[in-house]
């Protein structure tokens, strides 16, 4: 099917896609805060500047989007159909960047957990998800 924006509306829409304070994220860090837990933001100073940081405890959280990074269910397996060379090596260069990140933090001491997108559809078990990685 051919795309139904023409390449500058779909330029357009592809520029306003955040990094930040997505939608997903702001989700995450709702529940960890209710859960009782205060962290930072987007430590620049650590690899990868994860979007929750727990300095206390020794732990970070990233928030990624399924389609971004890769993720192996259905909505990270989409490939595009228009320009698909590109994206596909501009996933796969994310998805590299974040095992470096990983591989990095935790060399520095930090334990890393990766919440997908696909995740926040089932809030009871992401809730236990997070109980569990931020007690241990």
């Amino acid at each position: 099917m051919a795309d139904v924006l023409t390449p500058e509306q779909r330029s357009r829409c592809m520029a306003a896609i955040k990094g930040r304070n997505t939608k997903p994220e702001l989700a995450v860090r709702r529940m960890v805060h209710a859960m009782g837990y205060r962290f930072r933001l987007h430590r620049k100073d650590l690899p990868g500047k994860p979007d929750l940081v727990f300095p206390r405890l020794g732990k970070v959280i990233f928030v990624h989007g399924c389609f971004w990074h890769m993720h192996t269910c259905r909505y990270g397996k989409v490939k595009p159909k228009t320009n698909a060379a590109f994206w596909q090596a501009k996933r796969e260069g994310n998805r590299a960047r974040d095992r470096r990140h990983v591989r990095d933090l935790r060399r520095e001491g930090w334990e890393v957990l990766t919440v997908w997108e696909c995740q926040l559809r089932d809030p009871e078990k992401l809730e236990r998800k997070l109980r569990t990685f931020l007690r241990k």
